[in-house]
């Protein structure tokens, strides 16, 4: 899905910003930007460890010792102050805590999600404005628009390297104070632009996976911190299938690392379908097991306009995932506001903890962690 013309960000003039810079090229490209259209502009790198040999280094990072170091670098070059703030003590509590304890739920969090909901666009932005500044300028992928008065959040140009679906956590409030200058261009076209600042990021490798999983092994991670305890892997009826040293380290719909003795008698894979963290099970069944129908989450975070009755549009459910056409609605019988979607087409290997975000073309219009399927 793209939009029928490029959407422009808002650009008001002679803003204070607050350039949140995590030592990769998008940050940089962004932060020159924001300089170059003549906002005053000090750069800012968030330190989230209080160690941060930690966390992983080299290109796969976004929170170590060099990302700081490039940060600075670029800062220099593009001609604005540079500063450090510590955030470790709130990424801690509300990002690797909450990563913890969804595991230990047998739930699947995206911690991205949770980093740009509690950390930069909540902690970052509050002090930022505390300090009298008007907005964060992020080098993420996505646009804003403002349409009768009220700003609006959508996909950026670059479809391969949208990032709205972990910006939908953003409220009206939280929207209205960040800024995305790279919207309306491509990964290719910022490293091309950032060369020809001079940045010496230009080249460098884009971050993945978890910033504070050094090995980038989850599972051992996880089992680290809460525990290894031997249990059972069963059918749908019941009957044990092999062993496990963890139900929290497994999510629905994978395939790989099950071990299973016993074969399905059909000869097709199994693949994860529950994981049942109180009584330590993992429940395995084929892949049309794993067929969703139907996704709710409560509380739902509106990007936009609440929505009334019930709505045609587009689900997505993973960050870089395909967009499924869907009917959704807000139900708001019980006793808190529940965002469901009724999909066209089957979704397989969905995981609680998971969000759903909720599209009307290209515009975002919500979403909420997933707390059931259908």
């Amino acid at each position: 899905m793209i939009a029928p013309e490029p959407l422009t960000e808002v650009e008001d003039k002679d803003m204070k910003l607050i350039a949140a810079m995590s030592g990769g090229v998008d940050s940089a490209v962004a932060a020159a930007r924001a300089k170059e259209a003549g906002h005053e502009v000090i750069g800012v790198h968030l330190a989230l460890s209080k160690n941060p040999k930690k966390y992983r280094s080299g290109a796969r990072g976004c929170c170590t010792i060099e990302d700081s170091h490039d940060a600075r670098r670029a800062a220099d070059v593009i001609g604005i102050p540079f500063y450090i703030w510590d955030m470790s003590d709130e990424f801690h509590e509300n990002v690797v805590e909450n990563f913890l304890a969804e595991y230990a739920a047998g739930n699947t969090p995206n911690p991205c999600l949770r980093c740009n909901e509690k950390i930069k666009f909540a902690a970052v932005l509050d002090r930022a404005k505390a300090m009298g500044f008007d907005q964060v300028v992020t080098g993420h992928y996505a646009q804003t628009r403002d349409i009768d008065g009220q700003r609006l959040l959508y996909r950026a140009v670059d479809s391969g390297k949208d990032q709205s679906y972990v910006l939908a956590v953003l409220n009206q409030e939280q929207i209205n104070g960040a800024h995305f200058p790279l919207g309306d261009t491509t990964k290719d076209n910022v490293r091309l632009e950032a060369k020809s600042r001079g940045l010496s990021v230009a080249l460098k490798p884009d971050s993945h996976d978890i910033c504070f999983v050094p090995s980038g092994d989850n599972a051992g991670w996880l089992r680290e911190r809460l525990g290894s305890q031997v249990g059972d892997i069963v059918d749908e009826a019941g009957n044990k299938l092999g062993e496990h040293n963890g139900a929290y380290t497994f999510t629905i719909g994978q395939r790989r690392g099950l071990a299973l003795s016993v074969p399905e008698k059909t000869g097709e894979p199994r693949y994860v379908l529950k994981v049942e963290p109180v009584n330590n099970r993992v429940v395995v069944g084929v892949k049309a097991d794993l067929a969703i129908h139907e996704v709710s989450g409560l509380s739902p975070i509106w990007c936009g306009p609440k929505p009334s009755g019930q709505k045609s549009g587009f689900i997505q459910v993973r960050a870089h995932g395909s967009a499924h056409s869907c009917k959704y609605f807000l139900d708001e019988s019980g006793p808190l506001p529940e965002l469901k979607a009724i999909v066209d087409q089957p979704i397989y290997g969905l995981a609680t903890g998971q969000a759903m975000v909720i599209y009307d073309g290209d515009r975002v219009v919500g979403s909420a962690t997933i707390t059931g399927t259908k």
